[in-house]
């Protein structure tokens, strides 16, 4: 059995990479922060009695700042890939908490890349990197792009990207760097703006809010659908050599325009809830991210499957069942209609 290590397994992309993995017979450890209530929602579907004999699903305390902890997690799981997905991840927050984002974000790599090598096992490593490494340089963005970052989290996702670089080229580990632009679902945080605006429609339909303010709505973003993008991740680690892949849709969309097709889903003219408040707006703005992803499409095998369109209906009717109402019921034909993990259901065997 397949041993995975997952940091960051509570968040939108951690769970949906644990039930992926799962679905492909794997043993999987999360890494989980100790906390004073449960943190686990977006997994506790997943959640078994580590005492049942047939468990595949176990999490461990831990810290990202912590590098002894860190390398005895590693040295005594001996997992055979790890996903390290943990991070302060959310951009606007890293200009209020740089040194944080820094720590946990840029040395939180470091320390799993450096007990890798301290253990001597042999194990193959996925590093989330992030399109804001990108800032303002020329679209689209590919793997040759030069980065131009414009926020503390973009400079600490940078640091850990060329820490695994050299780490790939000085050690021989087999690690690799994902650049994922933006991907969404209904179980993406509530503070990101996609999230923030589905939310906010299933509060006004269900009259508990009448406003919703945002920062800048010209921002352009290439938006996918994330259970979509973890499948991504794991292709990364079943080639033959390590390499860095940029990882998105290849399509723009502005802030505006997820506004215009949420509300208009639900028959609201978005114009008469939404107001622009100075606070949201970030220090140095990303005005336009765009992939280039044909090297993934090329050589993995990857592409994306759900529109725009219907990712925007599939996260209001999710945000609408959860608040009690009857959703408008297309996003859950699109779910019915579409296979999530399709490399899964097909169980195609991956040669190391």
């Amino acid at each position: 059995m397949v041993k995975a290590l997952i940091t960051g397994i509570t968040g939108q992309d951690g769970s949906y990479l644990a039930e992926f993995l799962l679905s492909r017979g794997y043993e999987i450890h999360g890494l989980i922060r100790r906390a004073s209530t449960f943190n686990t929602q977006r997994i506790d579907h997943l959640v078994q009695d580590p005492h049942d004999p047939s468990a595949r699903l176990f999490l461990h305390y831990g810290d990202l700042s912590n590098l002894e902890q860190i390398s005895n997690l590693i040295y005594n799981i001996q997992p055979d890939e790890i996903y390290h997905l943990g991070a302060q991840s959310h951009v606007r927050v890293s200009f209020d908490m740089p040194e944080y984002t820094g720590d946990v974000t840029a040395l939180g790599a470091t320390r799993i890349l450096e007990a890798v090598r301290r253990s001597g096992i042999k194990t193959r490593l996925y590093q989330a990197s992030s399109s804001e490494m990108f800032g303002n340089a020329p679209c689209p963005q590919n793997e040759e792009t030069p980065f131009q970052p414009r926020s503390p989290y973009a400079i600490s996702k940078l640091y850990a990207y060329w820490t695994v670089v050299t780490y790939r080229e000085g050690y021989n580990l087999f690690a690799c760097n994902g650049i994922l632009f933006n991907h969404e679902s209904p179980r993406r945080g509530e503070t990101f703006v996609t999230r923030k605006i589905t939310r906010a429609i299933a509060s006004i339909l269900a009259g508990k809010q009448d406003k919703l303010y945002l920062g800048n709505l010209e921002a352009k973003r290439d938006w996918g659908y994330a259970p979509e993008y973890v499948e991504a991740m794991w292709l990364l680690l079943q080639q033959d050599k390590p390499r860095d892949y940029v990882i998105g849709t290849g399509e723009t969309h502005s802030v505006k325009e997820f506004l215009v097709q949420a509300f208009s889903y639900v028959g609201l003219d978005w114009r008469e809830y939404v107001e622009v408040d100075s606070r949201y707006f970030r220090p140095v703005e990303v005005e336009n991210l765009l992939a280039d992803a044909s090297r993934a499409r090329r050589e993995l095998g990857w592409e994306p499957r759900v529109t725009f369109q219907e990712l925007v209906r599939i996260m209001v009717d999710a945000d609408m069942a959860a608040a009690g109402l009857a959703p408008i019921g297309e996003g859950e034909r699109i779910l019915a209609r579409r296979s999530t993990f399709p490399h899964a259901q097909e169980g195609k065997t991956w040669v190391r």
